[in-house]
């Protein structure tokens, strides 16, 4: 169908409409979020959040919609507005195609449309993108509200944006961002599990995981490319090859962030199988060519027995268990099949709201329970993390290397209580999170992370120039970088190589790699540089997941690789944010929660817009810098020796910066003291 880009624009413009849109009720031909338990809320609570709710809309349709919300809100545990979503089709479009006065605006619309893809959201009527509650807005109100606010936008004002809510356009300056965005920052000792339940289904917060909330998620591309380096990286660890042909990976998970495995297994050569128990989720999957129906299993022996075949013949295949990762681990314990490498994607962080499906019933049937024996649900959950963790100890003591993918899920099994705690381990856990072993010494503490771009003109030549551009970036780092990162880049550079056939493409015209400091600038320069002189048709957004050098202050996760005691604390991902604000980013975005779950992290990001300008240009500059090197500092301050001697090496090349750096102390002296 084509659209009417003239039409769009005035319903763009208009935001809440002044009349009451026909209302057809929830679609039921796509997925929806899971129903909230609400029961944390007393009826004053429910008054409270439908006064919330109304206060979108004039007093003279307070009585239509006041029943409407009530409905929702006790049939679905929130207040969506579903009658209020657009009638127009949600993607992101060309960057002409926006009704904004400058381009800044405009590029965050498309940003934010793109997340609301039903090709790219997990649940895109209830605003949600990925992670079961990665919410972009609270209500449909929110959406249109802020979407009038970016068409309305200067030069010289900056929407705030409160958990979903804009707040307003303020007077700022054309250095300030244009966009700032909270979501979920909590009094903390308000910053429970329970607390999200209670104070989302007010509508006064919400939980913005990652890029859901920053509006700078670009379908599971980002992911796959983070797996895809974790995995080489795990092979590297436990000296299995520069690829994983004939290796075996289990996990489970084909979720909006697990879904990337399946297409990792086949970048690196692995033969894997997920397990996941949404059969909407493994239709989405198809749907993206992320695995093929002729390796979906629901009988698990069967499964096993072609696993085996393919592996043994070296086949890089992403087998698919239709069931529970319990009854597949079991199995594998069952047969003496060996895997060498193993992990769990399942949604630990939300295993309250059915993150995590406990063995012995259906994802329907664990559904039912939730929403009428929360107690029972808990219970079984905790029965089944317990089998779970013995199984994955079995395997591990026959040779198994496991890993836990920041997911929560050793720290829910340890408060379920099963065999999973060693107390001589730094983290308190048998077994290491990526970060620990992976991702933090071999990526982070040298400055590599996932940057991205997308290309806001929405035209695949466009995207395949800033391919060109990265590769041939690489290609000339590649001749003086440091030996340790050699390996870091050579995997980035065949991954852009190859990313046009072995990405399929979803949502906007967008890329990632992992870069360190200079490669991100460089990169991002020659962008600039392209777009100036008509390479590029438009301008170009950067930005990065918040699963950073930097960006991230998780315990659990990003930081679970510092050993200083300071792994609990968030300054880092605070100054990050307000350094990114004064560094010339076109928006930023301070979140609680993240993928280890609400109260167990603080993260931020940023997006920067590119016109071919110099403000460009010295915004990318400046802000790239100070992005990744607040995180080597830290890293280093830590003691963390690959990211002492990368913060030495900063200094050497930059002689504005100075870091502090620590004095290691002798072990053998310490031992003398409080025995």
């Amino acid at each position: 169908m084509i659209e009417d880009t003239a039409t769009f624009q005035y319903l763009i413009k208009a935001g809440i409409p002044a009349d009451l849109p026909e209302y057809h009720g929830r679609d039921e031909s796509i997925q929806h979020a899971p129903i909230r338990n609400i029961n944390v809320l007393s009826p004053e609570e429910r008054r409270l959040a439908l006064a919330n709710a109304l206060r979108y809309f004039p007093a003279s349709q307070h009585e239509t919609l006041s029943a409407e919300f009530a409905l929702e809100l006790e049939v679905y545990g929130r207040i969506y507005m579903y009658r209020f979503r657009p009638s127009y089709s949600m993607y992101s479009r060309p960057i002409d195609h926006y009704p904004a006065k400058i381009s800044q605006a405009a590029a965050i619309m498309l940003m934010i449309q793109n997340n609301l893809d039903p090709l790219v959201a997990k649940y895109p009527h209830e605003l949600i993108t990925y992670g079961g509650n990665g919410a972009v807005f609270q209500n449909w109100a929110q959406y249109l509200l802020t979407m009038k606010y970016l068409s309305e936008m200067e030069i010289d004002q900056t929407l705030v944006m409160y958990s979903g809510h804009p707040l307003g356009l303020f007077p700022s300056s054309s250095l300030a961002p244009r966009v700032v965005v909270t979501n979920g920052m909590m009094v903390p000792n308000y910053s429970s599990k329970d607390g999200w339940n209670r104070f989302n289904a007010l509508g006064v917060t919400q939980y913005g995981q990652m890029t859901a909330g920053s509006f700078m998620y670009i379908g599971p591309q980002g992911i796959v490319h983070g797996t895809t380096i974790t995995l080489l990286n795990a092979g590297r660890l436990k000296q299995l090859g520069d690829d994983l042909r004939g290796k075996a990976f289990v996990t489970s998970g084909l979720g909006g962030m697990s879904g990337a495995q399946a297409r990792a297994m086949l970048i690196t050569g692995a033969t894997g199988i997920i397990a996941e128990v949404d059969g909407d989720a493994i239709q989405q999957r198809i749907g993206d060519h992320y695995i093929r129906q002729e390796d979906i299993y629901t009988d698990v022996y069967a499964l096993l027995t072609e696993f085996v075949k393919a592996r043994e013949s070296g086949q890089a295949r992403c087998f698919v268990f239709h069931g529970n990762i319990v009854d597949l681990w079991e199995a594998i314990v069952e047969k003496f099949i060996h895997i060498e490498l193993g992990s769990d994607q399942t949604s630990c962080h939300n295993i309250d709201q059915l993150g995590y499906c406990p063995a012995g019933y259906t994802f329907d049937e664990a559904k039912k329970l939730l929403q009428n024996d929360k107690t029972a649900f808990d219970e079984a959950v905790k029965n089944s993390l317990r089998k779970h963790i013995h199984a994955i100890n079995i395997l591990s003591a026959r040779g198994m290397y496991f890993w836990d993918y920041g997911n929560a899920f050793l720290f829910e099994a340890a408060k379920a209580g099963a065999a999973v705690t060693d107390e001589s381990k730094p983290s308190g856990f048998k077994y290491p999170s990526y970060v620990e072993d992976i991702m933090g010494p071999l990526c982070f503490d040298f400055g590599f992370g996932p940057f991205r771009w997308v290309c806001t003109s929405g035209q695949n030549e466009d995207l395949e120039t800033t391919d060109q551009i990265a590769a041939e970036t690489i290609r000339d780092l590649l001749i003086d970088c440091a030996p340790e990162v050699v390996g870091q880049w050579r995997d980035n550079l065949k991954w852009i190589e190859n990313a046009k056939t072995d990405i399929p493409p979803v949502g906007s015209k967008s890329r990632i790699l992992y870069a360190d400091a200079r490669g991100r600038i460089e990169i991002a320069r020659k962008f600039n540089l392209a777009i100036r002189e008509g390479r590029l048709k438009s301008p170009v957004v950067l930005g990065r997941d918040h699963h950073d050098v930097s960006g991230t202050d998780s315990p659990w996760r990003e930081t679970a690789n510092i050993y200083d005691g300071s792994k609990f604390t968030a300054d880092m991902a605070i100054h990050n944010v307000i350094g990114d604000a004064m560094r010339g980013a076109t928006w930023v975005s301070i979140h609680n929660g993240g993928g280890t779950g609400w109260g167990e992290a603080i993260n931020g990001g940023f997006g920067l817009v590119l016109d071919g300008s110099e403000a460009s240009e010295n915004a990318l500059n400046s802000m790239l810098y100070w992005d990744v090197n607040n995180g080597i500092a830290r890293r280093a301050w830590a003691r963390n020796p690959n990211a002492i001697s990368t913060a030495l090496d900063a200094m050497k090349k930059e002689e504005k910066l100075e870091i502090t750096m620590p004095n290691i102390v002798n072990p053998d002296l310490l031992k003398k003291y409080f025995t």
